[in-house]
């Protein structure tokens, strides 16, 4: 039974509804108003982000995979190995990255690269999994080769989808985001939660229903905005040579 009428009941039809995606994307054109280099890490073949970023700026795109070489929308494409990003420094006026975080081994590295790469006074936009959301937590506890028979099924996307990437979870909690910004000498802004529809409810409504049950339950008090699914955040490069700790 398929439950893309019920999406359309409950979401897509309802009026001022705005998806995840689109809420990501606004909050990166606020950064970037009047064009400039992009850098976008994770671009992957092609996605929603690089189109998006393509008509605001120039998009340079990174990735672990060779993928990234057929992405259509990037005007350069490089692949590297997940660490040191290969490109001189102060060369960005804005770094995005779309659920990468979460595969990130070593996060430390990660925004000191993104601190090195961007120019001062520009900003790193990312959209992340929260650790403490119930699909995070089961991703957490189940081997890599179950998520991998499971996670496109249940968000019932195309055979043609591309299988998950490997996750460790090591940046994924507001506290250690901030941290990490701080210890890189990025500005922490912003870290907004939010929990959109439930697209892990897709493949059945005895999925669907209660997950947007639980939807509805997190987004009626800011005090339950630790359950929500997703963290969107914006670190800044100060101006000034000497960022406080």
């Amino acid at each position: 039974m398929g439950t893309q009428a019920l999406f359309d009941r409950y979401y897509y039809s309802r009026a001022g509804y705005i998806g995840g995606t689109e809420v990501f994307h606004e909050i990166c054109r606020a950064q970037l108003e009047n064009g400039g280099r992009i850098l976008e890490i994770g671009a992957g073949p092609a996605n929603p982000t690089t189109t998006f970023l393509s008509g605001v700026g120039s998009v340079t795109g990174l990735d672990v995979s060779a993928e990234v070489l057929a992405n259509p929308n990037l005007t350069e494409a490089q692949v590297y190995d997940g660490i040191k990003i290969p490109l001189p420094g102060e060369g960005f006026d804005l770094c995005v990255s779309n659920y990468v975080l979460e595969h990130v081994a070593d996060p430390a590295s990660h925004f000191q690269e993104v601190f090195r790469v961007l120019k001062p006074g520009a900003a790193y936009c990312f959209r992340t999994p929260n650790q403490w959301h119930y699909v995070t937590m089961a991703a957490r506890l189940m081997p890599h080769s179950i998520h991998l028979r499971l996670a496109n099924k249940l968000r019932a996307l195309d055979a043609e989808a591309h299988d998950p990437w490997p996750t460790v979870y090591r940046a994924n909690t507001r506290s250690k985001l901030r941290r990490l910004a701080r210890s890189s000498g990025l500005l922490p802004e912003e870290l907004r939660m939010i929990e959109a529809e439930p697209s892990y409810g897709a493949a059945h409504p005895l999925l669907f229903y209660p997950m947007m049950v639980y939807e509805r339950l997190v987004n009626s008090s800011d005090l339950l905005c630790l359950f929500r699914v997703n963290i969107l955040g914006t670190f800044r490069k100060p101006n000034s040579p000497n960022p406080p700790a």
